[in-house]
Parts: structure tokens; C-alpha cells; sequence
């Protein structure tokens, strides 16, 4: 086997960034055969290897990356049977979706229009109003690096909780997602928890459909700059650019007291084991930080509080400046540290 390997390859092109300088060295990955040929030509070369999906939750360093980057590129959606589907880490996540609701399968219809690949979507433990893909994954096939072989772990096995999975906490860059098994509902009903989607369909004599709900959603997320739309600076991020924290539950006060209002105004929901998340939305918007807030190039977006922008020109320099600036201010203000989402590359 040998596949073609690019050398000095354009990063900012592959991210919903457009930020970062080239890869040393670029293959795409179109069969989990072609995974260990790539990882031990890089090995053998001493490189630092690096695996790029969509692209979608990712800020590249202005220097590029010295390694090899393994684009996924495998593809399928087959049905397994028993309601499971099998689906390559390379399909488009929000084709995947469209697949879903176009077949009445229920389970990931609120997930709609987040951009990246499905391979991403059990390392990140995606979710959004009301669905985390967690709650659909029944396993999840990879490469591991160590043991150079292919293994697969069951939805437990993942460790999924907020944000996190086995993948990018205890065991970050072990594993290389290659497919991801997803039991879905037949002729379920759609998820309307959130309340945005309460308010959107308050007025229906019937329930929506899986695709009357997925396309609500995108509505929303088109509506606070969190679908990417070509031509629209306000929508060149990385979606969500901050993780809601989660802190001791005394931390509730404290944040009252720096804004002198009473501890039952400050929104949280429970996390488990005495602690609760607060939205980080919230806390930006209170530190001072408000929707199309800019230093040059980089700016937080005119419709959603939660994403940095890149407005034209801003490089990931320009992005980690006001990230500090952000992050030290609500720190300093409500003694909470804010985390970054979005992976950093170089």
C-alpha cells in the first residue's frame, strides 16, 4: 500500500476558522487498512501525527503543524440491523442527520447543523438543545496507537460525561475513530426540551416532525451565527469557543456577591457530587464581555456571546489574545477559569 502524501499543505482552508498556517506534511484516509500504513510511515520519520475531521472544532497555530495530518475521508452509512447504523468517521455530521430525519429515526434530530465529522462527534461527546450523541452511540470503532490494532468500545467504555469522553480526557491521541455505531428510533418523536424550540412550536396543533425539528434548529443556530454560512465572517469560528463551567456549588455565591444580586439569579444546573454548571455565555456578559465585543480582527459574534470570530485577517494569535483577555477578566471578576473548547493545533 502507499498513498500519496502532500507536503506544505494549506490548514486554514480546512477549518471553519480559516485560521492557522500549513501542515509539513498531509494524506487523506479513505479505509481503516490506510490508518496504520500512515501512522508507521510517520513513526518511521519521527513525526508527530495529527488526525483532522471537519475541521469544525479547531484553531491552528499560525506555524502550522510540523507532522503529518491524516484527514478522515471514510465514508458509509449502512444499517446493521436492530435499528444500529455504521457510519464512517469521514461522513459529514449534519448529512448524517439529514440521513436520520429523512428515514424518520429519531435521536439525533436536535444535533442538527453542527458542521464537522461524525468521527468527532463521540470524542467531543457533542450535544446541543436537549441531545448529546452519547445518548445514541452504541460503540465506537478506532485505532489504537500503542497496541497498533483495532479496537472498539461500548457506550460505557467511552466514559461519556459533559463535553468529555475516554478519548480526549484520560487517553487524549490514543485512539483513531475509523466508525461510529448509533441505535436510533423508528418513528419516534422529536426531542423539544429546549426552550427555543418550546417557543418555536408553542403555536402547533400537532407535533413537528424529525425534520420540521432538525430544520428549527438550524434556524437557530443560523440565527445566532452558530450555522456556517459562506460569505459571513460572523459565522468563521468554532462554534461554542467556551465550555460552561462546572464548579463547587458555593461558587453560586461568590459570583452573586461580585455582581450584588441575589444567589437564586444566578443560573446552574446540578452536575453531580456537589457541584453545578453555569453558563459561560452568562458570566462573559457580566464581566463585560457583550455580543460583536472586537480587539482587531478577532471578536466575540454580534449574535451569539459564546463564539470568537475571525472578522478577516485575524490570525490564532489574534484568537489566543482575546481568549486571555476574556478568560483572566471572568476569572479575576467571579474567581471561575473558563476552558477552551476548540482543540489547539501547534
Amino acid at each position: 500500500m502507499s498513498l500519496q502524501i502532500g507536503e506544505n499543505v494549506p490548514l486554514a482552508p480546512l477549518t471553519t476558522f480559516g485560521i492557522g498556517g500549513p501542515a509539513r506534511y498531509f494524506v487523506s484516509i479513505r479505509t481503516p487498512a490506510e490508518i496504520e500504513w500512515a501512522l508507521t510511515w510517520a513513526r518511521e520519520r519521527s513525526l508527530p501525527t495529527f488526525v483532522l475531521g471537519g475541521g469544525s472544532n479547531l484553531l491552528v497555530s499560525d506555524n502550522g503543524f510540523s507532522g503529518l495530518v491524516l484527514q478522515m475521508k471514510i465514508k458509509g452509512i449502512n444499517h446493521l440491523g436492530s435499528n444500529l447504523f455504521a457510519v464512517g468517521s469521514g461522513e459529514s455530521w449534519d448529512g448524517f442527520v439529514d440521513y436520520a430525519v429523512r428515514n424518520n429515526l429519531a435521536g439525533i434530530e436536535c444535533l442538527a447543523g453542527i458542521p464537522g465529522s461524525v468521527g468527532g462527534t463521540p470524542v467531543q461527546n457533542v450535544g446541543a438543545y436537549g441531545q448529546e450523541v452519547s445518548e445514541t452511540i452504541v460503540a465506537v470503532h478506532v485505532f489504537d496507537r500503542e497496541t497498533r490494532s483495532f479496537v472498539s468500545f461500548d457506550n460505557n467504555e467511552c466514559h461519556f460525561r459533559y463535553r468529555e469522553s475516554r478519548f480526549n480526557t484520560a487517553e487524549p491521541n490514543r485512539y483513531l475513530v475509523h466508525r461510529v455505531d448509533f441505535r436510533l428510533m423508528p418513528d419516534g418523536v422529536p426531542r423539544l426540551q429546549y426552550a427555543d424550540l418550546q417557543r418555536r412550536f408553542a403555536q402547533a396543533h400537532v407535533s413537528p416532525s424529525l425534520a420540521e425539528t432538525a430544520n428549527a434548529v438550524r434556524d437557530i443556530r443560523r440565527s445566532k451565527g452558530m450555522l456556517i454560512v459562506d460569505g459571513d465572517p460572523d459565522t468563521r469560528s468554532a462554534g461554542s469557543y467556551f465550555k460552561n463551567p462546572i464548579v463547587p456549588a458555593e461558587a453560586i455565591a461568590r459570583v452573586a456577591a461580585a455582581l450584588a444580586i441575589s444567589a437564586a439569579d444566578v443560573p446552574n444546573w446540578p452536575a453531580g457530587d456537589g457541584r453545578t454548571k453555569l453558563p459561560a455565555a452568562w458570566l462573559l456578559e457580566r464581566a463585560g464581555f457583550s455580543k460583536g465585543y472586537a480587539e482587531g480582527a478577532a471578536a466575540i459574534s454580534s449574535r451569539h456571546t459564546l463564539a470568537l470570530t475571525n472578522r478577516g485577517g485575524a490570525t490564532c494569535a489574534h484568537i489566543l489574545r482575546l481568549q486571555e483577555h476574556i478568560a483572566a477578566t471572568v476569572r479575576e471578576r467571579f474567581g471561575i477559569q473558563l476552558e477552551r473548547e476548540p482543540v489547539l493545533l501547534g
